[in-house]
């Protein structure tokens, strides 16, 4: 049941309608994407739409070149390579290894880039005026990896010992000590298992469960959302509760998860700049945006089959909530 709306992002559709300027006649444009994932999730489905809407039709005046490197994260700058020799004319990438990797292969071609703390990793120096080539969505991830934490420590009554599960080429050690810090004072023991490779999750988990974790918090990462249906079913397996990152995690079967609505980013922040710098526009002049809105979700069904009994007090929290 959903409690309470969800609100639009900063910079949304609203702000920039669908009718700018004309593309030009007879001209042929190419996207270049590197991506954890691949273009069928309705994320990136709602982004197709939105360069369809706004005259960008692929296969008339769009041409998409597309890579995945969550299985092949060694190979990330060689697809960025090949993706800036196809002279596209605007590039997209997914997570800082990605982003970083893109920002090697070219100081010219514009990029948009959806990343968990743009300013905190370094790529830009200054979210309103971003300057070089990178503009894109920062979704605040040092903050919200620290806030989830506490939201399981409220989930799961008399948890005395967690576990985080990280991204090795996404979550820096501060990041990681900042976590053990806030944790240490709800008199709770944090174990950290990073990984880098879809083969190491399994046995990370089990690691977190072997080192007597009664809940594990998955930080945010690309790497590790394309691989979330690994992580919630040995979660599962284990009876493990588990936080995820974003709200639409808890409806495909994670026991909770707090953050902003995944397809509101791409469809009102991402794809809106994909359009305007296709247009012309200067990645320079484009603010890195924020979300300012975030969801809690509690599915039931997972709880139930967890054993784990939710407060009402907990529950009154959520947003929305999955019988």
């Amino acid at each position: 049941m959903r409690r309470r709306e969800f609100i639009g992002l900063v910079g949304g559709a609203a702000a920039w309608p669908l009718t700018v300027r004309a593309q030009e006649p007879g001209r042929v444009y190419r996207l270049g994407f590197l991506a954890a994932g691949t273009r069928d999730g309705q994320y990136f489905v709602a982004v197709f739409e939105i360069l369809r809407q706004s005259g960008f039709v692929e296969g008339q005046n769009l041409i998409v070149d597309w890579r995945t490197y969550a299985q092949h994260v060694d190979q990330v700058q060689e697809f960025a390579e090949e993706l800036v020799k196809a002279k596209a004319d605007v590039l997209y990438a997914t997570g800082d290894l990605a982003i970083k990797a893109m920002l090697r292969a070219t100081s010219t071609l514009p990029i948009v880039g959806s990343t968990e703390d743009m300013m905190g990793s370094g790529l830009v120096s200054s979210l309103a005026r971003p300057g070089g080539n990178l503009t894109g969505v920062s979704i605040l991830a040092t903050e919200l990896d620290g806030k989830r934490q506490e939201i399981l420590i409220d989930a799961v009554p008399g948890l005395k010992r967690m576990a985080a599960l990280a991204d090795a080429n996404a979550t820096s050690a501060s990041q990681l000590q900042a976590l053990q810090d806030a944790v240490r004072a709800r008199d709770v023991e944090l174990s950290l298992h990073r990984v880098s490779r879809t083969e190491e999750i399994v046995a990370a988990i089990d690691a977190a469960k072997a080192a007597g974790a009664e809940a594990l918090n998955v930080l945010a990462s690309p790497f590790l959302y394309d691989n979330r249906r690994i992580v919630m079913q040995r979660a599962a397996e284990l009876r493990l509760p588990a936080i995820y990152q974003f709200p639409e995690m808890a409806a495909e079967g994670g026991f909770v998860a707090y953050g902003p609505r995944l397809l509101a980013l791409y469809r009102d922040m991402l794809a809106w700049k994909l359009v305007k710098l296709l247009r012309g526009a200067k990645a320079a002049d484009l603010p890195v945006e924020q979300p300012t809105k975030f969801e809690l979700v509690i599915n039931l069904k997972t709880a139930k089959a967890l054993g784990l009994t939710v407060s009402p007090t907990f529950l009154a929290r959520a947003d929305e909530v999955i019988e």
